[in-house]
């Protein structure tokens, strides 16, 4: 794509030599309740753009998500060059700066090729056709006799008579506002979607040639350094903003390039010169805090289960249909508690900010661009017309690190010193502070017909998160810091599996900790329960895994993509065995599980469907569990780039099998305790497995959304493989060796 100067937003607006395709000034769009969005009232003065056609044969696609990495801006600019007939090269896609893209609000939920690559679909259909007329003029040829190649239109019957896109808008100007529909490109006709393209940000990071956030640098910028409360990770309860005692000033007086010291609130940071000199400043302020009271036990392996159950709980009944008393028989009770986790983003969280005149330039790595200016404009009572988002790539995230934390620090810094000031969180502040991925309790029972079938499902999930609030707006005491639970507990909270009788029901709850989104959100931990729990029944059942799946599963893609991953791993049925260790005393399993991730606003929609079988071993002596070979099968509709679609299904993977088998956050004293990674074990690269990745892609299906969905089955194939080597059901991830000699030891000592 390419890299050359772009015109103006004044110039793509007001000037010629161009066409775009516009809609009028939006609302921002509000969040439905106790959904992720952005509250604000804030409406833009000047349209927005979705495609722009320039005379030079450029084209400028807008959009208003981000590419965290996913490879979006490749898959986005696909969609483009295919819609238009101009080369994938021709096209240059913006991203996330929201004074110039239309706010089409967070880059969550696997969206953004499902759900808002659609406008953009039908704006390039739009500028195709309109391109087609003018061609037409110009050629005095009928237009359906043109056909659109590589930029240009020619006559169906005479080639030699062309027009380039370039000439036809070149010293003209062309708006057309956005339709609801129009003449999309038959798939038969694709060139460019469906086929694998090489990802457009690449070749600038392997040469260490792209811009992150944290290479930003503006002339006259000073450096900051944030001073955090010791309730570090906490952003709930009435010590939030009111524990600060005293600020010493004298603590730092004479140090060489100090600038300010700046106290807002329980809010207290640095600036220097120099960033090393920021932060020598940091570690010599001398501030008395309160210390916060009353917090919960966290410490013990039963204590996280307790403390989420006595958060006071608003009880949202999502399906029922069980009428009449439950069958007869026995019933079946089973508890799965997941644990907070960390974002892991490589580099913690850097922001440069510039207040200057009323206005405010943001330099930031936020997966939220739109929300994070109604932030700011919160934070500092400044219209949100007055402040612009530049956003960068950082170092990971999926999810809410502390990228708008950071954001809004720089910003009250640079607001008080009247200087541009990059603040740079380091790893300790990142690791304690980041708003964690929810921990999460499912309770789940049920009955069985006399034949072993499914007769009853009742399953309760509990989820707590409040969406963690820019941390700044809670430090100044902007925002209370009250009990405003996040109704986000329910994705893929109903089965995939057909159980005559239903009650779904979900526990919205505050939160412990600060906690936000993390990849899969609440339908990760709610697929660890639904998955487990059928593998129980069939093993009661005395029948094969994968058999009695299918048995109750309806959906036919959902069929196809387990079947598919059963086939490629050769999986056949056997009977149970007692647990026998190898020569080295390794116990194998083999296990598998299945999921489509549903997301949005219950009862929301669903993105990919995936499969997972998996072969490991496991040491009962000491607890280790080797992964040894993976299959994972996914249906994710069309693939508009199978590249992408296989690197989102590989990192998927990779992150989950860390997730399942290593993550957890360490506590003390009811607050976050890993501060390095250390204390966070990641996987290792010599730690994979062998990965057989099979992917579908069922005819004439529309494109679901891959971010996410691959990592639902994850944690429950690993735990039914577990079953399968020790005879012992794992409930509560991760499955470190600790935990593994823990619960084998449990299992034993219930047995005698």
């Amino acid at each position: 794509m390419p890299t050359t100067t772009l015109p103006s937003r004044d110039a793509l607006l007001h000037q010629p030599d161009v066409l775009v395709v516009f809609r009028d000034p939006q609302p921002t769009p509000k969040p439905a309740p106790g959904q992720p969005g952005t509250h604000s009232d804030f409406v833009p003065t000047e349209p927005e753009l979705f495609i722009a056609v320039l005379a030079d044969g450029r084209v400028l696609g807008f959009n208003g998500h981000v590419d965290l990495g996913t490879g979006i801006r490749t898959a986005l600019g696909q969609i483009v060059a295919e819609e238009l007939d101009v080369p994938f090269e021709a096209v240059t896609m913006v991203l996330g700066h929201p004074s110039e893209v239309p706010n089409q609000g967070p880059t969550i939920a696997s969206a953004s090729i499902q759900i808002t690559a659609q406008p953009l679909r039908i704006a390039a259909a739009q500028a195709r056709e309109r391109l087609r007329a003018l061609a037409a003029g110009h050629l005095s040829v009928p237009a359906e006799r043109l056909v659109s190649e590589d930029g240009a239109l020619h006559d169906r019957e005479n080639p030699d008579r062309r027009v380039a896109y370039g000439a036809l808008v070149a010293g003209r100007r062309e708006d057309l506002k956005l339709a609801t529909e129009a003449p999309l490109k038959p798939r038969a006709d694709y060139r460019l979607v469906g086929r694998p393209a090489a990802r457009v940000d690449i070749p600038a990071k392997a040469r260490g040639e792209l811009t992150f956030v944290h290479d930003v640098r503006v002339p006259g910028m000073l450096h900051g350094r944030v001073v955090r409360p010791p309730y570090h990770g906490l952003d709930r309860g009435d010590f939030v903003g009111t524990s600060l005692i005293e600020v010493d000033r004298d603590s730092v007086a004479g140090l060489p390039g100090l600038v300010d010291v700046v106290v807002q609130g329980d809010f207290v940071g640095v600036v220097a010169e120099r960033e090393e000199q920021a932060m020598r400043a940091a570690r010599c302020l001398k501030v008395r805090w309160r210390e916060p009271d009353g917090l919960p036990a966290l410490d013990g392996p039963e204590d996280l289960e307790a403390a989420l159950r006595a958060l006071p709980a608003q009880r949202r009944a999502l399906l029922d249909d069980e009428d009449g008393e439950p069958p007869a028989g026995p019933t079946l009770r089973r508890t799965y508690v997941w644990p907070y986790q960390l974002h892991g983003s490589i580099g913690p969280s850097c922001s440069v900010a510039d207040y200057a005149d009323h206005r405010l330039t943001v330099w930031s790595g936020t997966q939220n661009p739109h929300s994070l200016r109604a932030d700011l404009s919160r934070l500092l009572d400044l219209d949100e017309g007055r402040i612009d988002i530049q956003r960068l790539e950082a170092s990971g995230c999926y999810g809410r690190n502390c990228a708008d934390d950071v954001g809004a620090d720089a910003a009250l810094l640079s607001r008080a010193v009247g200087r541009p000031v990059r603040v740079q969180l380091s790893r300790e502040e990142e690791h304690l502070w980041e708003p964690k991925g929810a921990a999460q309790v499912m309770d789940v029972e049920g009955e069985r017909d006399a034949d072993g079938a499914p007769a009853s499902y009742r399953f309760v999930t509990r989820y707590p998160s409040d969406n963690a609030p820019t941390l700044a707006l809670r430090l100044t005491g902007k925002v209370a810091a009250s009990e405003h639970p996040f109704q986000m507990g329910d994705r893929t909270a109903v089965p995939p599996y057909a159980y005559p009788r239903r009650h779904i029901a979900s526990d919205d709850v505050p939160t412990l900790i600060r906690a936000a989104w993390l990849r899969g959100v609440s339908a990760l931990p709610n697929t660890f329960a639904h998955d487990s729990y059928i593998d129980e029944l069939a093993a009661l059942a005395g029948d094969d895994p994968l058999a009695y799946r299918l048995r109750y599963l309806d959906d036919e893609r959902a069929r196809a993509v387990l079947g598919a991953a059963a086939e490629r791993a050769g999986w056949a049925p056997r009977e149970r065995r007692a647990p026998t260790p190898d020569a080295d005393g390794w116990l194998h399993g083999r296990g598998l599980a299945y999921a489509r991730y549903v997301h949005s606003k219950f009862p929301g929609f669903g993105a990919a469907l995936a499969a997972w079988v998996v072969f490991l071993k496991v040491h009962p002596g000491s607890g280790a569990i080797r992964v040894e070979r993976l299959v994972v099968a996914q249906d994710a509709g069309l693939m508009v780039n199978p590249a992408g679609v296989r690197h989102q299904v590989h990192g998927n993977i990779i992150q989950m099998l860390g997730r399942t088998l290593k993550e957890s956050v360490p506590f003390e004293n009811g607050r976050p305790a890993a501060r390095e990674w250390g204390g966070y074990p990641l996987l290792r690269f010599s730690e994979l497995p062998e990965i057989d990745l099979v992917l579908l892609e069922p005819p004439d299906t529309p494109p679901l959304g891959v971010g996410e969905s691959t990592a639902l089955p994850a944690a429950p194939a690993i735990a039914n493989a577990l079953f399968d080597a020790t005879g012992v059901r794992f409930r509560r991830p991760p499955f470190t060796p600790d935990r593994v000699r823990a619960t084998l030891a449990d299992d034993a000592r219930e047995a005698v």
